[in-house]
């Protein structure tokens, strides 16, 4: 017997003969065996003891030197060029089974968030909902909650952007600032450790077990982090690399009682539970102030924004304690506030504290003293790069924001910080049209709603000419 393309689904160059010698034959080979007998040949017959020598010399059966004479001479009847091409191309299902889009998309997003759900609406099997997946007929996506946003706050967010775009038009196009004197301040939570979390096991491991007393409670504190654009050199040095400070919410409480882990009286690290006002204009005042001044590079303009949330514990502008020190050795201090609901117009949230934690998560914490170390180590262990490109995401993001008239339903996008970086063409700053500009301008003025007039995009209206 005789089996054409190897016998096997995918294997489309060769056959195996079926006698003892069998082997595979490829096309070449094959085209070659055609060849061969066509000299051998005369009128349309292969001479005797052509089919045997030509088997013997090629090493297949002579079974199936005469299946490619019979092709080949099946081909000059028809007056064609002699080519012979396997039988077999490949395994090729004839009733497989057609995904129905119109099926799927009357289907609600809920209706379709896992392979079981979407394949008992569809009357299909999980596998071949699977196979869709593979196949690249269905894309699986992971979505995210966003903020809630009022007209108010679009316009606000397309003012915010607006601001920070220099008022100079250059071959149609504007560059943002270079936002060396911002300092983005913000809040976060970080857990002693994460109630999931997946590993990768040989299969003769056993499986980890961790516990703790209640998954609701799991120890964690507060940390306030400041940090700023990096400042390189000419030659790509770090000459600051924007890294203020990260700082606990924690203090110092004598044990009640003693235990086995330490005695009566000894003073332990609590974190702070209630973060209020008075709490955060503390750590502004006596932490992250003095740590500006005592770490800013003198080649930088020592007119500082401090740029925070709206979230209530923040002090205001005008906070009398804070101008007190706001205008100091040099120094000059302004505290700026965000747009409401725009977590993606600071960095800390829009990738940096993600950087941290994905750090953060590798250390092991026993008790909050190591979480404090550990958050402290994975901060430090971040590059001034990694920074900086945050930064030009935040960039990328802003001109988003005014494509979209102020909205968040956006992608982030993706300009290869990596690859440019690898290249030495990773851009300063980055530039946005002025078309685009100009078209946010006009939707503003057009606008009835005046929310948001505490940013003054006056400058960038004389720019573009509105």
């Amino acid at each position: 017997m005789e089996y054409a393309a190897g016998g096997s689904a995918g294997d489309s160059d060769g056959d195996i003969t079926g006698d003892k010698n069998s082997r595979i034959v490829g096309v070449d080979t094959k085209n070659l065996i055609a060849q061969r007998l066509l000299q051998l040949s005369h009128e349309g017959k292969v001479a005797y003891g052509g089919f045997v020598k030509t088997a013997k010399d090629f090493g297949v059966s002579t079974k199936t030197v005469h299946r490619i004479w019979a092709e080949a001479s099946h081909q000059i009847q028809l007056g064609v060029p002699v080519s012979i091409q396997d039988r077999v191309k490949g395994f090729k299902r004839k009733d497989r089974i057609q995904l129905d889009s119109n099926k799927v998309r009357a289907l609600s997003f809920l209706e379709r968030s896992t392979i079981r759900k979407l394949a008992a609406k569809l009357e299909l099997s999980k596998s071949a909902v699977g196979r869709k997946v593979k196949a690249g007929e269905l894309r699986p996506h992971t979505n995210a909650v966003k903020p809630q946003l009022t007209a108010a706050n679009k316009l606000a967010r397309m003012k915010w952007g607006l601001i920070h775009v220099q008022p100079q038009v250059h071959n149609g196009m504007l560059k943002y600032h270079t936002m060396h004197n911002v300092v983005h301040i913000d809040e976060k939570w970080f857990f002693m450790t994460k109630t999931t979390d997946r590993y990768y096991l040989l299969p003769d491991e056993d499986e980890p077990y961790r516990s703790c007393k209640s998954k609701r409670f799991i120890t964690k504190v507060m940390f306030m982090c400041a940090v700023c654009r990096p400042y390189f050199g000419e030659d790509g040095d770090v000459i600051f690399d924007g890294k203020i400070g990260i700082f606990p919410f924690t203090t110092k409480e004598p044990a009640q009682r003693k235990s086995k882990n330490r005695a009566k009286g000894t003073l332990e690290t609590k974190p702070i539970q209630s973060v209020n006002k008075e709490v955060m204009r503390d750590c502004l005042i006596q932490k992250i102030i003095p740590t500006i001044k005592a770490k800013w590079p003198d080649n930088i303009s020592k007119d500082i924004f401090i740029q925070q949330d709206n979230a209530r514990p923040h002090i205001m502008h005008n906070d009398a304690e804070f101008q007190a020190i706001a205008n100091t050795d040099g120094f000059t201090f302004h505290i700026i506030c965000q747009p409401p609901n725009s977590p993606d117009c600071n960095v800390l949230d829009l990738g940096f504290f993600r950087a941290i934690q994905s750090i953060q998560d590798d250390k092991l914490a026993r008790g909050v003293d190591d979480l404090l170390s550990n958050v402290q180590s994975s901060f430090e262990e971040l590059s001034a790069q990694t920074l900086n490109k945050v930064f030009l995401t935040l960039q990328t993001c802003l001109t988003e924001i005014l494509k979209v008239e102020g909205g968040n339903g956006y992608k982030t996008p993706h300009i290869n910080k990596d690859r440019l970086s690898r290249m030495g063409i990773l851009p300063h700053t980055l530039e946005v049209e002025e078309h685009v500009v100009k078209a946010a301008v006009a939707y503003l003025q057009q606008s009835e709603n005046d929310a948001g007039t505490a940013y003054d995009i006056s400058h960038i209206c004389r720019a573009v000419g509105l």
